[in-house]
């Protein structure tokens, strides 16, 4: 029984399930319970002030005149207090953030010393504390301060008591107004917390002291990068602001102490992308600054040979002196060992001063022997976790291998720390941090080894289970039911085979403790080959079937032209320009070799494809990084507007006028609602441009006129009695989508690619009939596959991509603009504003839908059947990206190779809810 809804309902259980996979196989959750802790037990200064700047990049905080274009005004130098600091009296370099670059990871990173598992991103949508030490956990109390975002997550997963928070309304994260107040209010509360303590015994008492943290977290430069951009005068002054917050703190801490033991810690979470965004590794998002002054901290050094600065830095003007840059771990371990407490016990940080040929941060009071005794707990830490996970592993797992360097011996791990100590002793101070990192080095390598140990079988899962799906869905194609005693008992024989390896890895997963997605990654392979062998087999052997038919050398011909379609489509997912040429190719290359005179007879508009297939191509190759820009945001409007009006009066109304008047009302009022759309548009653009916040009026007639334009379809009864008519109700229903929440193009690509898809359906329409394939009937029982499917299933899969890239998206999870946002949530709220990106992006596939299902219903086949061909082919792309993933080199490349997997399963995930949607939104009409 092919039931074609149970084989979407599986295709969408196994997807969503094997997007897991990747995370399995290359990001899991480093984190593990048991570890002893160290610590130098002495301290450099009795107190450490944190400053995060979150969301500053490190170029725009350290270049000369790095704001040219903001203003004739702009000062040369935008943060002088901290440049001053790097050039007399403190260290600087960069710190290199890892992906997601988001807040959540990017503190974790800062004050745990860890790096969390990718998908722990979500978690910094809501409060949900860390589940690991931090530096906060070990001090004697934290004194945090910012925003509610952030500081719950360490405040509730420490000790009670231990970290103290002031956190202002969430409400006050308002991306139309002047974000420094956020900023300010942090310092202001810091204030009156010393002020508070000149008439609180105990609060003096607490205050003073060792091992005190102060926290102040600073979103402002977040929100206003994500506002105004960050080569913007907001964000310029933001820095300004923040620059003085510093010196204030600073003045404020001697003030109060009345000593030089403090030492600071200036950096940020992660940076700002050009278009006012970050989460992925792009080098805008992974590069934040760090300055650290102050008791224990050395002061400027000379530039090394070969020089420590690049074309990164050389702007800055500061290539005298030396650029020291750390992973952002690594300043776990520098802010444990300034205040002397014990290093988080999951840091995985290495402290700079570890590495005896370079120099570090510290500037201990003992020199070289605090140096040396760092290092040594440094290789400790990371000796002690890889301990706790070396014998997790070996006590679960069967025929385990333990990591060579290492060997897996306790004695010889052992051996390693005391050669250490004999160096420490012995006073060779250089030796013992060589050894340690060493040690550090070879300890990190074995985590990775642990890490990463189930990864092969995790792949080769992988690679059956997305074949072996291809495979299964081709059987939906050709339909090789064979009922013969024969294939009873093959039938027998491949279900017993199938159970015995899967049986077999379920209890090798049960044995070794594998987490329970395992046991569905082996189950749906087995699955889909069973079903696959049981049913191909007599294919082969059957005399005129499809198959034979096609040939073996067919076969090949129409493989390899998949393989070079589907991995240019791989391609195109960093180089935008291959969608431009698809659209070159499908657009003339095509017509001008396959259509016959015959079928360019039969179509009204013989140059309606060619046209809109180079509009639409011309979208890719336009720039991502786009600027707002009312005049192409209305543009699109009227484009949208002229569009229905002249689709209306040719294809609707038609020689015969048959449109009744309800149906003509329900167009006139959908159309007035795109004017509509574009008035408020506008005048919230201007507001928001002004700095004069969002109008409540602008923002409510926003909502009521994106939701009833989006909504009246599917609320309304009217009927209709054509495709034409029910493609341009939904074409006019989600245009004011495109007004509101477009930033500048997307709603002239909306028209171009709805035109396009349209003419689409009576292309093929007339190819077909001029191969002499229409049957006259529509009571098609059972569809027969036609190689010439396998292109239309390939121009659909071309389509699903398009519909995404189009508008301007790139395969990363920081591409999407937040400008238009804010028209409808100025009030920063994760969820409301990522449903509207995603209806964005859904709402091209609904007009994608209904031109599918009314193009299977225009060459009289079965529902689904085309949908069915594409099936088979979805997943070359995602085994392609599966491979591609990596956690090794540069974090652009990492973030990249995630995402670009994740798009595509979701992606092509999607397309079988377009066809099905577009089914059930055309029932009325095929």
């Amino acid at each position: 029984n092919y039931n074609v809804a149970g084989l979407l309902l599986t295709g969408l259980v196994f997807h969503l399930v094997y997007i897991g996979s990747v995370f399995d196989c290359y990001f899991t959750s480093p984190v593990v319970h048991g570890m002893s802790s160290y610590g130098l037990g002495s301290a450099e200064s009795k107190r450490l002030v944190l400053i995060v700047g979150d969301g500053l990049r490190a170029d725009l905080l350290f270049q000369k005149n790095g704001f040219p274009l903001v203003t004739p005004n702009a000062p040369e130098v935008v943060a002088p207090y901290l440049r001053s600091i790097v050039e007399t009296r403190g260290a600087f370099g960069v710190s290199h953030t890892r992906v997601p670059t988001e807040s959540r990871p990017g503190h974790v990173a800062i004050i745990g010393g860890m790096y969390e598992d990718v998908s722990a991103v979500t978690k910094g949508w809501q409060t949900n504390p860390v589940d690991f030490d931090s530096v906060f956990n070990q001090s004697s109390t934290t004194f945090s301060f910012g925003s509610p975002d952030i500081l719950p997550m360490f405040s509730r997963g420490a000790t009670p008591g231990k970290v103290t928070t002031w956190m202002y309304n969430e409400n006050e994260e308002d991306f139309t107004k002047d974000a420094t107040a956020l900023d300010i209010w942090v310092f202001d509360q810091l204030e009156r917390l010393f002020q508070n303590a000149t008439t609180n015994s105990t609060l003096d008492s607490q205050l003073r002291s060792p091992r005190t943290v102060f926290f102040l977290h600073l979103l402002g430069l977040d929100t206003t990068g994500h506002s105004y951009r960050p080569f913007s005068q907001e964000y310029m002054n933001n820095i300004q602001v923040v620059d003085d917050i510093v010196r204030r703190t600073e003045v404020l801490m001697r003030h109060f102490y009345r000593d030089e033991d403090t030492s600071y810690i200036f950096t940020a979470d992660h940076g700002m992308s050009l278009i006012g965004n970050h989460g992925d590794g792009h080098p805008d998002n992974t590069r934040t600054p760090l300055v650290a002054w102050g008791r224990g901290i050395r002061g400027p050094l000379p530039d090394s040979s070969p020089s420590s600065h690049d074309f990164y830095s050389e702007p800055w003007e500061l290539g005298h002196l030396l650029r020291r840059d750390v992973e952002q771990a690594d300043l776990a371990p520098l802010m444990a060992a300034l205040i002397g407490i014990n290093w988080p016990v999951n840091s995985v940080g290495v402290l700079p001063d570890v590495d005896p040929t370079r120099p570090g941060y510290l500037f201990p009071r003992q020199g070289d022997k605090t140096l040396a005794e760092a290092a040594q707990v440094n290789a400790k830490m990371i000796l002690e976790q890889y301990r706790i996970k070396h014998e997790l592993k070996k006590s679960h797992m069967v025929s385990y291998k333990p990591f060579g360097l290492l060997e897996g011996s306790e004695s010889n791990r052992f051996s390693r720390l005391n050669k250490i100590e004999r160096a420490i002793s012995n006073e060779d101070w250089r030796l013992a941090r060589q050894l340690s990192a060493e040690l550090v080095q070879d300890g990190l390598e074995g985590l990775r080894y642990l890490q990463t140990y189930e990864r092969m079988i995790i792949k080769g899962m992988a690679t059956a289970a997305y074949i072996g799906w291809a495979a299964y869905a081709s059987l939906f194609i050709f339909r090789p039911l064979d009922t013969s005693s024969a294939n009873s008992n093959r039938r027998k024989v491949v279900t017993g085979f199938a159970l015995v390896v899967l049986a077999t890895f379920w209890i090798l997963f049960n044995i070794q403790r594998s987490p329970w997605t395992y046991y569905l990654y082996i189950a749906f392979p087995c699955y889909f080959w069973h079903e696959f062998v049981v049913q191909i087999l007599p294919l082969f052997r059957r005399p005129g079937s499809q198959i034979t038919q096609l040939g073996y050398t067919g076969i090949i011909l129409y493989g390899g032209l998949i393989v070079v379609v589907l991995q240019s489509m791989v391609i195109a997912y960093t180089h935008r320009s291959i969608w431009s040429a698809g659209f070159l190719l499908i657009g003339t290359l095509w017509p001008l070799n396959s259509w016959t005179k015959e079928s360019r007879s039969r179509l009204s508009s013989p140059y309606l494809w060619t046209a809109s297939c180079l509009v639409t191509g011309v979208f890719p190759l336009l720039s991502v990084d786009k600027t707002e820009s009312i005049l192409a945001i209305l543009a699109g409007g009227l484009a949208m507007l002229a569009t229905g009006a002249l689709f209306f009066r040719m294809r609707v109304l038609g020689p015969a006028g048959n449109v009744h008047g309800p149906q003509s009302r329900l167009f006139a009022a959908q159309a007035i609602l795109i004017p509509l759309a574009m008035a408020i548009t506008s005048s919230s653009v201007r507001h928001l441009q002004a700095k004069l916040g969002l109008p409540l009026i602008n923002q409510v007639a926003g909502w009521i006129v994106l939701v009833v334009a989006s909504t009246l379809p599917f609320l309304s009864r009217i009927k209709h009695t054509s495709v034409s008519s029910k493609l341009l109700m939904y074409f006019l229903a989600f245009g004011p989508c495109f007004v509101i929440l477009s930033i500048s193009v997307e709603g002239l690509f909306y028209v171009a690619y709805s035109v396009t898809l349209v003419s689409w359906i009576e292309v093929e329409r007339s190819l077909r009939a001029d191969l002499n394939r229409v049957k006259k009937t529509k009571s098609v029982l059972q569809y027969r596959f036609q190689p010439d499917d396998l292109r239309i299933a390939l121009f659909f899969l071309f389509f699903v991509q398009v519909g995404f890239f189009g508008t301007g998206n790139v395969a990363s999870i920081s591409s999407f603009y937040l400008s238009p946002v804010y028209r409808l949530v100025p009030v920063f709220n994760p969820f409301a504003m990522a449903l509207l990106l995603i209806f964005k992006i859904v709402v091209p596939y609904i007009i994608l839908s209904m031109t599918f299902a009314a193009l299977n219903d225009a060459l009289h086949l079965p529902p689904f059947s085309l949908f069915l061909v594409a099936l088979t082919l979805t997943d070359g792309m995602t085994l392609t990206f599966f491979f591609n993933v990596t956690d090794t080199g540069s974090w652009l490349e990492i973030g990249q190779s995630i995402t670009f997997f994740c798009v595509a399963s979701l992606l092509l995930l999607w397309s079988a809810g377009v066809c099905a949607g577009g089914e059930y939104l055309m029932a009325d009409v095929i």
